[in-house]
């Protein structure tokens, strides 16, 4: 495998970015007063997906290594004051990035999925909560697969049987999981969908396919009455596990979900649309490229 430096990343990322940007965004600015910015949004919007391949505990920390190591190519780069700023505003253009290219890649043509909750901690379970951003938007809940008691949010994530998130969504930690999925569900039509056993419920289930014509597919409990053969279920099973292999990149792989350190709801919001953005660009990056970024090395001439 032929190594790549970081640089050629970066520049990969401008060009797929800006690109784009001058063909579907570059209207964003008008009628805003002030002069234009010196750092483009693209720059901005590079910066904020190259985050998650190259991890820091903090957003301050990687524009300082980027500031020390790459001024070259990004010769106007921002105080971090004001790139938090212009990151925080630029946010929902990285999610019009990421569907442009659910759509070009025929993501969207997909007719099954998979359907899961990642807990999303936000501030120390213990912590006062009375001067957080978070009070009355987050809420205490619990993860039964983790075993772990938090203050926080859900985040609720259809994905294809490939690993790329299709919808997404932050909702409090104590809300339930099918009532949480449900916003999601009336987007979509047609869709067989596999999840775990925190979607049960047979009479959700048809409710949901009259409203939505989408199925879920779920394990079965032992003590149920209605049962599905064994060899359906160990197929589940199998899927299954393929569920918490996606779930677990995309959580793990770059910046943990779990320790996003924002200290605002905007902040926490734009940091996961970034990382969801990065995690369809790493797919992007191995197959329209042939270059992984995980390992900063090309897997294929």
């Amino acid at each position: 495998m032929k190594s790549i430096p970081i640089s050629e990343i970066l520049l990969y990322v401008f060009v797929l970015v800006d690109d784009w940007y001058q063909e579907h965004a570059g209207a964003f600015r008008q009628g805003k007063p002030g002069q234009k910015p010196e750092f483009r949004d693209s720059e901005v919007m590079t910066i904020m997906l190259a985050m998650d391949f190259i991890p820091f505990p903090s957003e301050r920390q990687f524009v300082a290594y980027v500031r020390a190591n790459y001024l070259a190519l990004f010769p106007k780069l921002l105080e971090q004051s004001q790139f938090n700023r212009r990151a925080r505003a630029i946010a929902p253009l990285l999610e019009e990035f990421r569907q442009h290219w659910l759509l070009r890649l025929g993501v969207t043509l997909t007719c099954t999925g998979l359907l899961d909750t990642k807990p999303v901690p936000v501030v120390g379970y213990r912590r006062s909560k009375k001067h957080s951003d978070f009070q009355g938007s987050a809420d205490y809940g619990y993860c039964a697969s983790k075993k772990m008691c938090y203050f926080g949010y859900k985040l609720i994530t259809i994905c294809t049987l490939e690993g790329l998130p299709l919808l997404y969504d932050l909702v409090p930690a104590n809300m339930d999981e099918r009532k949480a999925a449900e916003a999601l569900l009336e987007k979509l039509t047609g869709f067989s969908l596999f999840a775990d056993k925190g979607f049960l419920g047979e009479d959700w289930h048809n409710g949901i396919y009259q409203r939505t014509s989408n199925r879920i597919w779920t394990p079965k409990r032992k003590n149920q009455s209605k049962q599905q053969s064994k060899a359906f279920e160990r197929w589940l099973n199998s899927l299954r596990l393929r569920i918490e292999g996606l779930f677990n990149e995309i959580q793990n792989v770059g910046k943990n979900l779990e320790r996003l350190l924002a200290k605002t709801v905007v902040g926490l919001c734009s940091r996961i649309v970034a990382k969801m953005t990065s995690h369809l660009l790493k797919y992007i990056f191995r197959s329209q490229f042939g270059i992984d970024v995980l390992t900063f090395s090309k897997v294929h001439a």
